[in-house]
């Protein structure tokens, strides 16, 4: 298992879902990618609503239901891990923004109750 330090860093990506890569959503390339560089873990979460560098609204309202919703890839690691993440994906990312911000790591473990646990 992959350990992280109290001090890390939480990465943001925030795409489209109609973004692709390699004909794959740009979301699950990224998570595959975060997956084999042993990062500590990675979450989507896909919004009901927002709009990007473009100013188009995107939404899940009834009348308008969009193809290309808002979507957030969040990954926490090391200040190191979190770069050189971002220097591997960096090409794959043509629109959208990234936002990295400092994360206080209290826990991380895995089912079962295994892992880090880092003192208050």
């Amino acid at each position: 298992m992959n350990m992280i330090q109290e001090d890390g860093q939480l990465l943001r990506i925030f795409i489209g879902e109609a973004n692709k890569h390699d004909r794959m959503p740009l979301y699950e390339w990224i998570v595959r990618q975060a997956r084999s560089r042993g990062m500590a873990g990675a979450t989507v979460l896909r919004g009901i609503q927002g709009f990007g560098a473009n100013s188009l609204i995107h939404t899940t309202k009834i009348l308008r239901l969009s193809e290309d919703l808002p979507v957030v890839v969040e990954i926490i690691d090391s200040p190191e891990q979190i770069e050189t993440f971002l220097q591997a994906i960096d090409h794959a990312i043509t629109e959208g923004i990234v936002t990295v911000e400092k994360a206080r790591v209290r826990m991380y473990r895995a089912s079962g109750g295994k892992g880090v646990q880092n003192q208050p």
